[in-house]
């Protein structure tokens, strides 16, 4: 009797040794799985601010797209329950910026990344079924950016990309359904390598799904059983005559694919002269955007809203404000054959500055037109007309004086090389001066005088044909900023010069 007791431990203890055995088994293997969610990207504004500052440019707004669909497929190998090795791909998608400028310009960039990665992974149980883990490890990544300027902007470089490796970190939770299915949550972050910036972090907050190859629910422990009674005999069954097959389906009902539509929009922003209503040739072109989208889509409409800077009454700005929209309206019916109900104006005198009113550069931007015009859905691929550049270049003088600083040589020749590039286009040059000559007749002819020495310079610097080239000068009419200090003076000796395309 004892020696049977005594077999009996010895047999479950062996049983014991056994299953604990496959079950560690049963905790590594293979497994695969793929996690998607929001991918969010840091832009550096203050950068981007600095590098337009630094090409002569000042930003007035900067619009960030750092929010994108993200995914990361993955596959890996449980050494345990508590380690694990894991490689993927992932894609975060496409993150940018939109900036616009004065001189009034645009610049738009565009990241586009995607990369694969290996990492080690340390989990945490709490339970058989849930457990916490992190991760860290390595990635490699190829960043593409792409910039495009419109206006006064023009991206130098269009296109850069780089290759590089990085570390990558992550926490998350993972449940397990059963032994084959599991659902995990988790934050990562991938460290990048940008063209233009040094480094940068992408994080992807994502929810997914594991599939663990060959594992298998533990067989439960019972006591064997003697073997059961065989069964009863059964009764033959009567033979029954086979339903009729049964009717064909009808035939499937073709739904034609609905076309495929796409959203287009257009925005209108144009700034003015001091106490000036009238609309400058290098915004004719910006005119001519809204205008062809506006005639393209005839059903939409548009608000044309006019500022003004806060110098002078609220009585009279807000005639002003009212003088600037109405003309812009009377410019788009006129000249583009538009229906008078699609387009509206209204004046809102000095409210809602878009800068600081104290400086002249706020000034500027608060002398402006807005526009709120409807988007419009239309067949895939059609397009409207673009903006093409109008201001070239602004050349500043000194107090009374004609004469071309050296330091403009470079910028003339970018606009003579354009010249050249595109022979159908013309250019005006247009002279200004501030408010310090004896009479509006002398103020008048330096102004000339500015503008001519222009088209003597390129004519006899870069071989550009005189007939290509015109002198306007506007004296001291057009001014862009109080001459009330030594700045606003020295802002309002300039020479602008306007490309004109044939139309």
């Amino acid at each position: 009797m004892k020696s049977s007791r005594t077999s009996g431990t010895l047999a479950m203890a062996v049983f014991a040794a056994i299953a604990g055995s496959a079950a560690a088994a049963e905790d590594s293997g293979w497994y695969f799985g793929v996690n998607a969610g929001q991918a969010r990207a840091k832009i550096d504004d203050a950068r981007i601010t600095s590098g337009l500052l630094g090409a002569g440019f000042t930003s007035t707004s900067i619009r960030d797209d750092n929010d994108h669909f993200g995914y990361r497929i993955f596959t890996g190998y449980d050494f345990n329950r508590f380690f694990a090795l894991e490689g993927g791909y992932f894609d975060p998608g496409r993150f940018g910026y939109y900036a616009t400028t004065t001189p009034p310009g645009m610049l738009s960039g565009n990241m586009r990344l995607n990369g694969v990665n290996l990492d080690a992974l340390a989990f945490l149980p709490f339970t058989d079924k849930f457990s916490a883990f992190g991760r860290v490890g390595l990635n490699y990544a190829k960043v593409r950016d792409s910039f495009v300027g419109s206006g006064a902007v023009v991206a130098l470089t269009p296109d850069e990309n780089r290759r590089a490796a990085n570390y990558t970190l992550g926490l998350g939770l993972q449940y397990s359904f059963t032994r084959s299915f599991a659902m995990r949550t988790e934050v990562e972050r991938f460290r990048i390598s940008d063209p233009v910036a040094p480094k940068g972090d992408i994080e992807l907050y994502s929810i997914g799904l594991v599939y663990k190859f060959g594992r298998h629910e533990p067989m439960p422990v019972v006591a064997a059983l003697p073997p059961p009674p065989p069964p009863p005999p059964v009764a033959p069954r009567p033979v029954v005559a086979a339903p009729p097959p049964p009717p064909p389906p009808p035939p499937p009902v073709i739904v034609p694919a609905p076309v495929r539509t796409q959203r287009y929009c257009s925005i209108l922003d144009l700034h003015f002269d001091i106490n000036k209503a009238d609309i400058q040739r290098e915004n004719k072109e910006k005119l001519a955007v809204a205008g062809t989208f506006l005639k393209k889509y005839p059903r939409n409409t548009a608000v044309i809203e006019g500022y003004t800077d806060d110098v002078g009454t609220d009585e009279s700005n807000l005639k002003l404000s009212q003088r600037r929209a109405d003309g812009v309206v009377h410019y788009l019916i006129d000249n583009f054959q538009l229906a008078p109900a699609q387009l509206t104006a209204v004046g809102y005198g000095e409210a809602n500055p878009v800068a600081d009113n104290r400086t002249q550069e706020g000034k500027r931007l608060n002398r402006r037109i807005e526009a709120v015009i409807e988007c419009a859905t239309d067949v895939a691929g059609l397009t409207v007309k673009s903006e093409r550049m109008t201001m070239a270049l602004l050349i500043e003088f000194d107090q009374n004086s004609a004469d071309i600083r050296p330091q403009y040589r470079n910028d003339l020749s970018e606009v003579a090389d354009f010249l050249k590039a595109n022979p159908a286009v013309t250019a005006t040059v247009e002279g200004h001066t501030g408010n310090l000559q004896a009479t509006p007749a002398l103020a008048m002819e330096i102004s000339q005088h500015r503008a001519q020495n222009v088209v003597n310079y390129l004519v006899d610097n870069f071989g550009i044909a005189r007939s290509r080239l015109t002198a306007a000068g506007f004296g001291r009419s057009r001014p862009v900023a109080y001459n009330t200090t030594a700045e606003g003076q020295q802002e309002n000796r300039r020479v602008n010069i306007i490309i004109n395309y044939p139309r």
